[in-house]
């Protein structure tokens, strides 16, 4: 299993279109659009996830920096979250353990 992230992506840009681009390397397992949580609009990145890794990792470095709408898609491999709650790395339940 592969977890890409393609960024730069138009704001136009579907499921359907981000499938397609990445189906001609391999099977692809689910495409996630990253949308805004209070607007519910398309932030304009977005993640994929591919079955084979080494498929994945062919898709990579055949789309990165590939033109797409007038945009050059930045495109690598997904990092994990990091497992910090932000505000300084603080977790959540050491934030509200404070009040």
């Amino acid at each position: 299993m592969k977890n890409i992230f393609v960024g730069n992506l138009d704001f136009a840009a579907t499921e359907t279109s981000l499938r397609s681009l990445f189906e001609s390397y391999g099977t692809v397992d689910r495409v996630n659009l990253i949308t805004d949580r209070d607007t519910g609009r398309f932030r304009g990145f977005a993640f994929v996830e591919m079955t084979d890794a080494s498929q994945g990792d062919q898709a990579i470095a055949a789309l990165n920096g590939r033109d797409l709408g007038g945009r050059a898609l930045t495109i690598n491999e997904a990092k994990p979250k990091s497992s910090g709650g932000g505000f300084g790395g603080a977790s959540r339940q050491k934030r509200e353990s404070r009040w």
